[in-house]
């Protein structure tokens, strides 16, 4: 308030930015993961804040291990000696809910990692998130006294919102179902592996499952000991990405390196399931939209797209938005997608979202935030290394092939114009889709019995107009040469 009442807002952001993360760091882990929640908020905090909060680390010392045996008597019902023939002496990896252990069953032999909550977590998160909205709320009663330059949103019920995922991850049988629900989308994709979950000693407060080796994607030179290649699994995670987002709609919402392991046979291994989150089937199409309104340049159509999305409500006027969107993306448009830089275009795209009354729903936030890591986890390995590059071969896939209504209208959009059709975009798409992992020439056919069909009918008289117009002008042509001399035309009449 001070910066803003003495007109220096834009001077201070960068220290300001760093001032709430070191305090957000110093007050512990519910408000670390509050500060990573808000680094993908771009309706709420302006760029410079949202790139100083997601260097915010999820890290604390990990507790004693005796503690640890305890906690997994209390919860199994029996001595961990009882359950394990040997235990690691220290955890493998620790954060601010709980630590790892790698173990062995005495029952089958088999290697096991085992995840043991920290004691009174769950009292601690209660607490702060109990501050919190009560400092929340009185923010929001001030919110018509403060009179600031830019419309702010009532915080209390991101509180909420947050505080419900929190508590959700302390559930670690419910953690094991998600797990399990993963697998069963995305067991088909390939090169994608979930951790088996071993129910026998799975509790509230301990999660035990398989023990899969496996390199982070972060231990660059690990990865090039292996003879890994960390851009060939970044491009595995991108394509099981926008599955998770836009076929079936439930993804993953914890994407940081840490929870992505490569393993020797090639596979990409998802890890730590404690944070899901559902995408709706309505914003799944209207995400696909959105990319062809924005390849169209058509900014009044990406305008009502965020109706549909629910970034704002239908009373908003969004006639000064529209010429705000066309000021940044006309320049970054004038490149090939090969071209375009994923953060680049969000950064800019949050730009226009801070300026204007958007909310951006809590799954498009972490969709976005597990795209941009995959892009910087390729960056360390390719400077050049370009997301949208890799993630459009699905997108036309998508749309060459998927029979949903509302995707054969996209296909419309993106290739008819004026009642022509744009015969390169068709060739286009048909050649980007065979560079996706899940290409299957086969479903080019439903193309075909699309366009056919009682459905293609859009498409079908602006294809049958421009087939009509390349007859008339073949029949031109002939009769033109039959009309030329036999000599010009350099034939010999016999």
């Amino acid at each position: 308030m001070q910066d803003y009442a003495l007109g220096q807002l834009e001077q201070n952001a960068k220290l300001r930015a760093r001032q709430l993360c070191n305090a957000l760091q110093s007050l512990g882990p519910s408000f670390v993961k509050i500060g990573q929640a808000l680094s993908s908020r771009p309706d709420l905090l302006p760029q410079i804040y949202l790139e100083t909060l997601a260097e915010l680390q999820d890290r604390l010392q990990p507790f004693p291990t005796d503690i640890a045996l305890q906690l997994i008597e209390e919860e199994l019902g029996e001595p961990a000696s009882a359950i394990l023939s040997d235990i690691t002496p220290e955890p493998v990896a620790a954060a601010s809910l709980g630590q790892v252990y790698r173990g062995r069953l005495r029952s089958t032999g088999e290697e096991v990692a085992l995840k043991v909550q920290r004691p009174g977590i769950g009292e601690n998160i209660a607490i702060d998130m109990v501050l919190l909205r009560r400092l929340m709320t009185a923010f929001d009663a001030s919110l018509p006294r403060l009179k600031l330059p830019l419309q702010v949103r009532p915080l209390t019920p991101l509180v909420d919102e947050f505080a419900s995922r929190l508590f959700g991850e302390l559930d670690y049988v419910q953690e094991g179902l998600s797990a399990e629900k993963f697998q069963e989308l995305y067991g088909s994709v390939p090169r994608i592996r979930t951790p088996r979950i071993i129910w026998a000693h799975t509790a509230r407060r301990v999660l035990c499952m398989e023990w899969v080796d496996g390199v982070k994607l972060t231990d660059k030179a690990a990865m090039a000991a292996a003879g890994l290649d960390i851009i060939d699994f970044v491009d595995v995670g991108i394509e099981c990405t926008l599955r998770q987002l836009l076929e079936h709609g439930y993804f993953h919402a914890d994407p940081h390196p840490g929870n992505l392991l490569a393993t020797r046979q090639g596979d990409l291994c998802y890890l730590d399931f404690g944070m899901m989150s559902e995408a709706p089937q309505n914003a799944r199409y209207a995400i696909i939209a959105h990319v062809v309104h924005l390849v169209n340049r058509d900014y009044q159509a990406m305008c009502r797209d965020y109706y549909t999305l629910e970034f704002m409500d239908r009373s908003v006027d969004t006639s000064p938005i529209a010429p705000a969107l066309a000021s940044f993306f006309d320049n970054v448009l004038d490149r090939s997608v090969a071209q375009l830089n994923f953060k680049a275009i969000v950064d800019g795209l949050g730009g226009v979202l801070f300026r204007f009354p958007f909310r951006v729903p809590a799954y498009y936030a972490l969709i976005l935030r597990s795209l941009t890591v995959l892009e910087g986890l390729a960056l360390q390995a390719d400077a050049d290394y370009k997301l949208l590059g890799k993630a459009y071969p699905y997108m036309a896939r998508r749309l060459l092939t998927d029979p949903a209504p509302e995707l054969r209208g996209s296909f419309e959009e993106l290739v008819l114009e004026g009642g022509r059709v744009r015969w390169n975009r068709v060739e286009n798409l048909v050649v980007e889709s065979a560079k996706s992992a899940s290409f299957d020439p086969s479903q080019l056919w439903m193309v075909v019995d699309w366009v056919l069909g009682a459905p293609g009918a859009g498409i079908r008289k602006p294809l049958a107009a421009e087939m009509a117009r390349l007859i008339d002008s073949a029949v031109a042509g002939a009769r033109m040469c039959l009309h030329l001399p036999s000599a010009r035309r350099g034939w010999v009449v016999v």
